[in-house]
């Protein structure tokens, strides 16, 4: 939401009275301001860099930039909002100012059947799932893991039906309800209009999970998961999936090195798949932790699609580079069309994480390396935090690498990192 749109929502929300209602709730607002700088180095071996060298200004890399957020959250009676301004500085002086509200929504007892029951009503979110690195479950919110400078998600329009006993607990979800009989196009992913079901029972040291969603065009999928303390320093977790259908990229260019007219890549709806993470977690009486997380994500390309994807890479740029200079930019630009299915929560199906943290007092350090087994890819991310009563200062820088044939070798960005300093309120 820009800016100009929510000025009059702004302004229309305290003519209601909502600074008086939070005076009635006092305490339950709050609000964040974070400044961050993104530093960030292009990758000359990678894909788009090799593009944009056949067609200079075809794919300019990705620019470093400083970034202003403030952030507001609070809740008066039934109501709770999260509302995020943020203006954005690149280089070469490209400014831009965004608003939006991360949630606005409804929430209480439902009228007549006692405070067991609760619904809540707007844009919200619900994050579901056990795993770290990544959630098979998380189908209501998909939410982006491992990101690198890490941020309050963008909740969805939603209705919700909760029921809390005492070791257990119910939800039942409807995401995306506007989205209902809309064309795909505004459907893909995260975006349909979908009906999800959660079960959640606590027995012992153990936390139980049952999943169950219907999509309007991915139709049915059903999970499980669980969390176990084992120990005082032990903990292990599983989660898996089964769907009838996903969407997922699919390739419907010609074949080979021949250049397409339009971008090949399109999201469609494809077949069954499974997916599935098993994790643990350490940690010792200094506070030294290690999380460890395997997973299988039956939705991403499959490894014969990824070798069909390098050889078409290879031989568009290398029949570009002998092309004569109009055919060249058709080269070119098919090659950056072959960036298209990065767009996925994991490139690779089967992924290794290693997380390694330790918290000393306000100082908090960590390392974490993502690999990919089939390529020998791999994302090493460090991270150096301090924390305050209010002021928390962090920093951190991450590099993808791997032989020149993996994935994660062939992404923009060679290195990215940041620098952060947030006062909460």
């Amino acid at each position: 939401m820009r800016l100009r749109t929510f000025l009059p929502l702004a302004a229309a929300t305290a003519a209601l009275g909502l600074p008086a209602l939070a005076q009635e709730v006092n305490g339950h607002w709050r609000g964040e301001l974070r400044a961050h700088l993104d530093p960030r180095s292009a990758n000359e071996r990678g894909l788009l860099a090799r593009a944009d060298a056949l067609s200079p200004g075809l794919a300019p890399p990705a620019r470093s930039g400083a970034t202003i957020d403030l952030g507001l959250r609070g809740q008066a009676r039934s109501l709770a909002v999260d509302v995020l301004l943020r203006h954005e500085r690149r280089e070469g002086g490209d400014t831009d100012t965004t608003a939006r509200f991360n949630e606005l929504y409804a929430s209480g007892p439902v009228p007549g059947v006692g405070d067991a029951w609760q619904f809540s009503a707007g844009k919200k979110i619900v994050s579901w799932d056990v795993g770290y690195g990544w959630r098979p479950n998380d189908v209501v919110q998909q939410e982006e893991r491992r990101q690198l400078l890490s941020a309050t998600a963008e909740g969805r329009p939603l209705l919700q039906l909760e029921h809390f006993g005492a070791e257990s607990a119910w939800a039942l979800v409807w995401v995306n309800p506007h989205h209902l009989h809309a064309p795909f196009s505004r459907t893909g992913g995260g975006e349909e209009s979908a009906l999800a079901l959660r079960y959640y029972l606590r027995h012992g040291a153990a936390d139980w999970h049952g999943f169950a969603r219907w999509g309007e065009h991915t139709s049915g999928s059903v999970g499980a998961a669980f969390a176990w303390v084992a120990s005082e320093s032990l903990e292990l977790h599983a989660s898996w999936r089964f769907t009838q259908r996903h969407d997922g990229w699919r390739y419907g260019g010609p074949p080979g090195a021949a250049p397409s007219a339009a971008n090949p890549w399109a999201l469609a709806t494809q077949g069954a798949a499974t997916q599935w993470l098993l994790g643990f977690s350490w940690t010792n009486e200094q506070q030294l932790s290690l999380l460890g997380e395997a997973w299988h994500d039956g939705t991403a390309l499959s490894d014969d699609h990824w070798s069909h994807w390098l050889q078409r890479c290879q031989g568009l740029l290398a029949a570009g580079r002998l092309a004569p200079a109009p055919l060249r930019t058709l080269h070119a630009a098919n090659a950056a069309w072959q960036a298209t299915p990065w767009r996925s929560p994991n490139l690779r199906r089967d992924n290794l994480f290693l997380r390694l943290a330790w918290q000393h007092e306000a100082w908090q350090p960590a390392l974490d390396m993502l690999f990919t087994p089939r390529d020998a890819g791999r994302t090493w991310t460090a991270s150096l935090a301090w924390q305050g009563d209010r002021l928390k200062l962090e920093a951190g820088l991450r590099h993808h690498g791997g032989p020149a044939t993996a994935l994660l070798a062939q992404l923009p960005l060679d290195r990215s990192g940041y620098l952060l300093a947030s006062l909460a309120f």
